[in-house]
């Protein structure tokens, strides 16, 4: 099969890029900057290009889509344009071209108002109730891909991973182990609150999983994760521990936190009314603070009855290989 990925520079993108080389097909990969993959071709362009895109996307059978402002701030025309405008680029370059296939990687934050979320399966994305610009542009985003969905003309496969990390992880697990190194990391309220996460190479299964059987699921937001909800407290304890830097002891009342990221929020929003760039994500806002104050775990039959796929690393594998990349 010939397949195109976007955002192959990620720890996902390459790694999906790879798993299908491997395994034998034709990919190509569509990024800004070089993805140092080997065995792929390079189209090097932009989202907001529609010519670039309609470009990389000729001559395909499946478009896997993960490129995306994923940054917790910044300006919400930068979100709009490359989460909104760039899917709405896809989707027209697929159905332009003939492509038969396309996953689009979502979020789980796009159904996410700020509750628990127990149990649950992949809720209706919610543009107007996701929390922050990268969920509400993801939210908008998923909408147009499912939209595009037509039978015996384009599958549209919609993934959700949730937290996923591994070796080389530098959005999350890179971040909190340099925070605790520097002992600036507290856990909100008891850090009892049970989350998913989604260990990388399970990740990777599922996005081909989903290009394989893109009819079969096409239509359907379906969340991926381990399905071995932890607690906060373990899974940063876990990545701190696999590093050799202490686990974090202080904790923070959530209220405090709330508010606390409302400020912050707030004073970086004004900060970009007032001209000044905002390069690097603060420690705190008030979507981080319900993200790791509130449960977030998913009820897993529906995808992996779909998909047909399960995941082989556990977490407590997946912390074995992580703590071995460091040694």
């Amino acid at each position: 099969m010939r397949v195109l990925v976007t955002g192959a520079s990620g720890m996902l993108g390459g790694g999906v890029a790879r798993a299908l080389a491997a395994r034998g097909d034709d990919v190509t990969v569509l990024q800004r900057r070089p993805s140092a993959l080997e065995g792929v071709r390079e189209h090097r362009g932009d989202l907001r290009d529609d010519a670039a895109v309609a470009e990389a996307v000729r001559g395909q059978d499946a478009v896997v889509h993960l490129a995306a402002k994923v940054n917790v701030v910044g300006p919400w025309a930068e979100y709009e344009a490359i989460n909104v405008g760039g899917t709405r680029s896809v989707v027209a370059a697929c159905r332009d071209s003939g492509v038969g296939r396309l996953v689009h990687i979502s979020s789980p934050s796009v159904a996410h108002a700020g509750h628990a979320l127990v149990g649950v399966g992949a809720q209706p994305a919610d543009p107007a109730g996701a929390r922050g610009p990268y969920a509400r542009s993801k939210a908008m985003a998923e909408q147009v891909a499912l939209a595009a969905a037509e039978p015996g003309r384009l599958a549209v496969a919609v993934l959700r991973p949730h937290l996923v990390w591994g070796p080389g992880d530098t959005q999350l697990v890179a971040r909190i182990v340099e925070r605790s190194r520097r002992g600036r990391l507290p856990l909100l309220g008891a850090g009892a609150a049970m989350m998913d996460t989604t260990y990388v190479d399970n990740a990777v299964d599922a996005v081909v999983a989903a290009l394989d059987r893109a009819e079969v699921a096409s239509g359907e937001p379906l969340v991926v994760s381990n399905g071995e909800p932890r607690t906060i407290s373990e899974i940063i304890g876990g990545f701190c521990d696999a590093a050799g830097v202490p686990r974090p002891r202080r904790h923070v009342p959530v209220p405090l936190a709330l508010a606390a990221g409302s400020l912050v929020g707030g004073a970086v929003a004004l900060r970009q009314r007032l001209g000044h760039d905002v390069e690097t994500d603060p420690p705190l806002t008030r979507f981080l603070a319900e993200q790791l104050s509130t449960a977030h775990w998913f009820d897993q039959r529906r995808t992996r009855e779909l998909l047909d796929w399960r995941p082989r690393v556990s977490l407590d594998e997946g912390f074995a290989r992580l703590a071995a990349s460091y040694a």
